[in-house]
């Protein structure tokens, strides 16, 4: 059995946490920002986790030596 290679488009955009938990940075900031409120913008900064269902699909496809 081969091994396992990480998806390299998941490496890019998806982390796991100490806890276990995929972080992963919010979309809808890469243009645009002018039809935007200034409210939207400052929301979509930083960082936020992926809802349990959805990171347990990533960690399994995606990023299975990450976990």
């Amino acid at each position: 059995m081969p091994k396992l290679k990480t998806k390299s488009g998941a490496k890019k955009r998806f982390k796991v946490t100490g806890t276990g938990k995929v972080v992963y940075a919010q979309a809808g900031k890469r243009h645009g920002m002018i039809k935007r409120t200034n409210k939207q913008i400052r929301n979509l900064r930083g960082t936020t986790t992926l809802f349990e269902g959805d990171a347990a699909n990533v960690k399994k496809y995606f990023l299975p030596n990450q976990r």
